[in-house]
């Protein structure tokens, strides 16, 4: 039996409102087990003896079933998300500063992040399956990686989260 993490891509954001509790029923449902979530913003812990492949296809499905929209989902390992927390490769607090991981899931598309210009208040660097990115509070949405992140071309292989959020993931 694995642990995973479980990110589910604009859950509580931009009209897609789920209740956690409603969200982990529906993956107990699935045949996950120990299911736990964490934040209301699509963050979940979960057992299974399936390769996170198949976790994520079966939990796309079960929530797509439960609840009637598009639902994209990233799996990785405990052991794999503290990795990629551990990797961050820039100061983790900075007054006035947001620091992110940008799951990608898609080789192609972690290339094209990956090469995209970094705003003047943008500090952005690749990682093993993610995009390490940091940038001032009030640049979030305006920044290279916020502009990029909301197009319909990245909703099935990316989710972003913050370095605090994953910390709280690993606890």
């Amino acid at each position: 039996m694995t642990r995973y993490a479980t990110f589910l891509r604009g859950v509580n954001v931009g009209g897609v409102n789920l209740k956690m509790a409603e969200v982990a029923k529906a993956l107990e449902d699935a045949g996950f087990t120990d299911v736990r979530t964490i934040l209301a913003s699509g963050n979940v812990l979960l057992d299974s003896s399936s390769p996170a492949k198949k976790v994520r296809s079966t939990a796309e499905k079960a929530l797509r079933d439960a609840f009637g929209y598009e639902a994209w989902v990233l799996v990785y390992d405990l052991k794999t998300v503290a990795a990629i927390s551990a990797g961050y490769p820039f100061e983790r607090e900075v007054e006035g500063h947001h620091s992110y991981v940008t799951f990608v899931s898609d080789p192609d598309v972690l290339d094209e992040l990956a090469g995209l210009p970094a705003a003047p208040d943008e500090k952005i660097e690749r990682g093993d399956g993610v995009l390490y990115w940091q940038i001032a509070r009030n640049a979030t949405l305006g920044s290279t990686i916020g502009k990029t992140m909301g197009k319909k071309r990245y909703k099935s292989s990316t989710t972003t989260r913050n370095l605090r959020t994953l910390e709280k993931v690993l606890r």
